[in-house]
């Protein structure tokens, strides 16, 4: 099951109560205060995974606490910090903030990981409250409640290229001709019901070469206002750096004019966010071992004209395939944009309470 989008709901762990005790140890008559600090509650982390695809386990479990910290004990002992908690998401999620909308990071990379709840920090003993005028203080703090936060989650897949076009095409023959993924295959509309990913090597070692390629369902016109799959999945070729735009050459489509094909799919792009339209786009024939001539004709006038790259290809017999399995590498290590940004750190940073702490005399209970 392919889950794109998800809300969630996470409690930092509460800090634990400081404790009100006295030394009461035999040949010791004025010990004193003894009551150890609560624990700090443990935090919330979200780290990027390449070991998720999907955020189906967010949809069924939307919300997360973690450990609270444990009471402060007497004989000064503190209570024990409680255990943060890591949310695992795939690699290209996106993290809102719920309640306003706000992009809080994106997880662009393996391993990214951040503190997206802080927990509570612990209260004070009454150790701490012993002056020289004040040597057997009852005083002692509640601990801080952890943060409580509304996020929503949204999935957009990595790929150096993605495939667009009318439905039943050829984009998911293509993309298992390409790579070693296996999507659904048949000879009907709508047949991808959610995006493919593949990754393509070429080459040998040490001069191989790698790359992603996304399949995605396919459009119709007026899919910007929701027709057929209307934009549910396009979201998923924004972070490409080329697009495959694939027409139909055959009469199998029913599709009389292939240059028509093509400025219908340009314009839902264009409706959903114009820099998708603006990317560079390789044109591909397909299906042209049962091509119609004056279909080709025109769609290689078309791409002249427009100075597109054209192949044409037929995914059933693998004419051209390999062409254009190089001219899409070429492409992408043209058009791939890189990150030049340092890696984050790979383990969490040492614990930061959510708030910071008191002056002396704020927010104490006496017994």
């Amino acid at each position: 099951m392919f889950i794109d989008e998800a809300r969630i709901r996470i409690k930092a762990g509460d800090g634990g109560n400081g404790a009100m005790a006295f030394r009461r140890e035999k040949f010791v008559p004025r010990g004193g205060p003894s009551g150890g600090d609560g624990g700090h509650g443990g935090d919330i982390l979200m780290q990027s995974s390449l070991s998720h695809n999907t955020l189906v386990h967010f949809r069924f479990n939307p919300e997360h606490k973690s450990e609270r910290g444990g009471h402060g004990l007497g004989s000064n002992m503190s209570g024990a910090t409680g255990e943060p908690l890591v949310l695992k998401v795939p690699v290209g999620t996106l993290l809102y903030d719920d309640d306003t909308g706000d992009l809080i990071h994106d997880f662009a990379r393996p391993n990214d990981q951040l503190v997206i709840a802080r927990g509570g920090r612990g209260g004070r003993g009454n150790q701490h409250f012993a002056t020289s005028t004040h040597q057997a203080p009852r005083e002692h703090e509640l601990g801080r409640p952890g943060e409580a936060r509304n996020y929503r989650l949204e999935l957009r897949l990595l790929a150096d290229a993605g495939l667009v076009g009318f439905p039943n095409v050829g984009k998911s023959t293509l993309i298992s001709r390409l790579s070693a993924a296996r999507p659904k295959i048949a000879n009907y509309e709508f047949t991808t019901l959610e995006p493919n990913l593949g990754v393509v090597q070429i080459g040998d070692a040490p001069f191989e070469r790698s790359f992603t390629v996304a399949d995605i369902p396919g459009l119709i016109a007026g899919a910007h206002l929701g027709a057929g799959l209307g934009v549910q999945f396009l979201k998923h070729i924004e972070r490409t750096s080329v697009l495959v735009h694939l027409i139909d050459v055959s009469d199998a489509s029913g599709r009389p004019d292939p240059v028509d094909d093509y400025n219908v799919i340009t314009t839902e792009l264009k409706a959903f966010d114009p820099a998708l339209a603006a990317k560079p786009t390789i044109l591909v024939a397909a299906k042209a071992d049962v091509a119609n001539p004056d279909k080709l004709k025109k769609l290689t006038a078309f791409a002249k004209k427009k100075k597109l790259p054209l192949f044409i290809i037929s995914a059933v017999s693998g004419e051209g395939i390999e062409k254009l399995k190089y001219a899409l590498a070429d492409a992408v290590e043209t058009h791939r944009i890189i990150d030049t940004t340092e890696p984050p750190p790979a383990h969490p940073t040492k614990h930061k309470p959510a708030y910071p702490p008191p002056a002396p005399s704020a927010k104490t209970r006496k017994r």
